[in-house]
């Protein structure tokens, strides 16, 4: 391939992420517009959960078969299975048909965010890849903001060439993913590998057993109960599954899914951890971030996907710049220790929030934090690659994906579910205080108050005593309550809503301090000078038995 092949394929690549990272946050800022014209406020969350374990299952699969049958078809399928749920998405009738929709569009997804990683090291030695995967992840930075903001317009026109304005959160994945496919089709030509293995069916059944219940029960947990019968169950079958897996791994040995003997490299084993606690501060951070900004400082969607403006700057910045010092210098490691202590001190920030500061407090934060993503997310790749052989070099890729997905779930549940188990009672604790008690008697003596529709849902739960079930339901319709209330009523909930965000935010403290203790202990083996493919060429030259024509690859590359 020339160098001009190589780059429009990398444009092909970029658009497949894009495609990817924007169809998450779009979809989430619209949801509850969907939701309302489909009749289904109370199925949202199984739409989400849908699309969450079909692209986290699907993703150390793609990798497997991309090391089997070569990364050009299963990106090619992908890329068609996404655009064929996008839609069928565009045009559901119900909720029920949206989360089926939404399973098939992750099905795709697992693939777009698995492949082109890997794809990327088949082209490019560890140095250059390292500058290009900086771009990537600049991408990725940008469809996360791009689409609180998308997703905010669309939902907010009704009708767009005589669609459904939300529909097109859905439609507009299809002129993306045809300069996607077309690129790829165009210019992605890599040499096929020929060797016989067995397919991991086992190992597939597997996962799903292990890990359809976890992700359910992260998903629900805070509906269901923690310690409900539908949890517990899912508790046990989840674990069955991965004592089932585990067994089953070891038997397959270098056939297997995800196989065991890559966690006996030392930087793969301990950067495959690491990556889980990124995954937890990456998530854990964008999706509560928003929240607070609506919620304590009154921003709509929209502003406040602006407001995260930063975090993107920061990630680009951080991820470009890393990328050129590790392509010049070939030196990575000190980026794992750089980029948590930034993730530490970014949560360390946010735990002096306070209801009255603005919004820039949250959006310095919100950059310390892109700052350590940016320096991770690509080096934590690039490590990964680097520690194993070419021919395992997509599981590798999509197993660190994969477990940094698994740590983003882990991120979002734990957050979330401190966030609203703390939130009723700081209400509480601010309003029974008692100069902010007699403040709010006044208020609610006075009868413009009372009788003003705008206050009606906060009177209501403040009669009840902010029990938990209110408090969350409040907050999870809407934010709008609060913007338009007496700012006198609001201030409780403003104020407990911070009180319980800062003691999430401590918990995310601990553990980026944890990240950064394991970031000490990775060990870095210097950058390889090839690209996988010629080292897949070089393997075969060595070894004619393998089965890989090494003429073809040779003549190829």
């Amino acid at each position: 391939m020339t160098r001009r092949q190589i780059l429009l394929v990398i444009a092909g690549l970029m658009a497949g992420v894009f495609l990817s990272s924007l169809d998450q946050t779009i979809v989430s800022t619209s949801m509850r517009t969907i939701a309302d014209d489909l009749d289904g406020l109370s199925l949202q969350a199984w739409v989400a959960t849908a699309y969450l374990i079909t692209s986290t299952i699907s993703t150390p699969i793609y990798g497997k078969l991309s090391d089997i049958f070569g990364r050009r078809l299963p990106l090619i399928s992908a890329i068609l299975v996404f655009l064929v749920g996008s839609i069928l998405a565009g045009f559901a009738g119900s909720m029920y048909d949206l989360a089926i929709f939404r399973a098939i569009q992750g099905l795709g997804a697992g693939g777009l965010i698995a492949l082109p990683l890997a794809i990327m090291g088949d082209l490019l030695p560890p140095r250059e890849r390292a500058k290009a995967q900086g771009y990537f992840l600049a991408v990725f930075g940008l469809s996360s903001v791009a689409g609180p903001l998308l997703g905010g317009l669309f939902a907010g026109t009704p009708e767009i060439l005589g669609v459904d304005g939300w529909r097109w959160v859905f439609l507009l994945n299809l002129p993306v993913g045809l300069v996607a496919l077309g690129l790829v089709l165009r210019f992605l030509h890599l040499p096929k590998t020929r060797r016989r293995v067995r397919i991991d069916w086992l190992g597939a059944t597997a996962v799903i057993v292990a890990l359809v219940p976890l992700l359910l029960i992260a998903e629900s947990g805070r509906d269901w109960g923690w310690a409900s019968p539908a949890a517990l169950a899912c508790y046990a079958l989840g674990v069955v599954g991965i004592i089932a897996f585990i067994l089953i791994e070891k038997r397959m040995g270098d056939d297997a899914l995800i196989p065991l003997g890559l966690f006996r490299n030392d930087t793969f084993r301990m950067a495959t951890i690491l990556g889980v606690f990124v995954g937890f501060g990456m998530f854990g951070s964008m999706l509560t971030a928003p929240l607070y900004l609506q919620i304590v400082n009154g921003s709509n969607p929209v502003v406040s996907g602006l407001q995260m403006l930063p975090m993107l700057i920061g990630l680009m910045t951080a991820s470009i710049v890393t990328g050129q010092i590790i392509g010049r210098t070939g030196r990575y490691g000190i980026f794992f220790r750089t980029g948590t202590a930034s993730l530490a001190l970014g949560f360390l920030w946010l735990t002096f929030l306070t209801a009255d500061k603005p919004a820039a407090w949250m959006m310095v934060g919100t950059f310390i934090i892109g700052l350590g993503l940016g320096q991770l997310l690509q080096t934590l790749t690039i490590a990964s690659q680097n520690s194993v052989r070419a021919r395992d070099l997509g599981v590798a890729t999509s197993s660190s994906t994969f477990f940094r997905s698994l740590g983003g779930t882990l991120g979002v549940s734990v957050m979330f579910s401190i966030l609203f188990t703390r939130l009723p009672g700081a209400i509480e604790a601010f309003a029974d205080q008692p100069a902010n008690k007699r403040a709010l008697l006044n208020a609610l003596s006075e009868g413009q108050v009372r009788t003003n529709q705008a206050n009606e849902a906060i009177i209501d739960i403040l009669s009840a005593g902010a029990d938990s079930k209110a408090a969350e339901d409040a907050f999870d319709s809407s934010s709008t309550f609060l913007t338009y209330a007496d700012e006198r009523l609001t201030l409780p909930f403003r104020e407990g809503f911070n009180d319980a965000a800062v003691t999430m935010y401590l918990v995310g403290l601990g553990v980026m301090i944890v990240a950064f203790v394991i970031s000490f202990f990775i060990r870095t083996a210097p950058l390889r000078d090839k690209s996988a493919l010629e080292e897949a060429a070089d393997e075969a030259s060595e070894t004619p038995e393998t089965g890989v024509v090494a003429e073809e690859i040779s003549e190829r590359i």
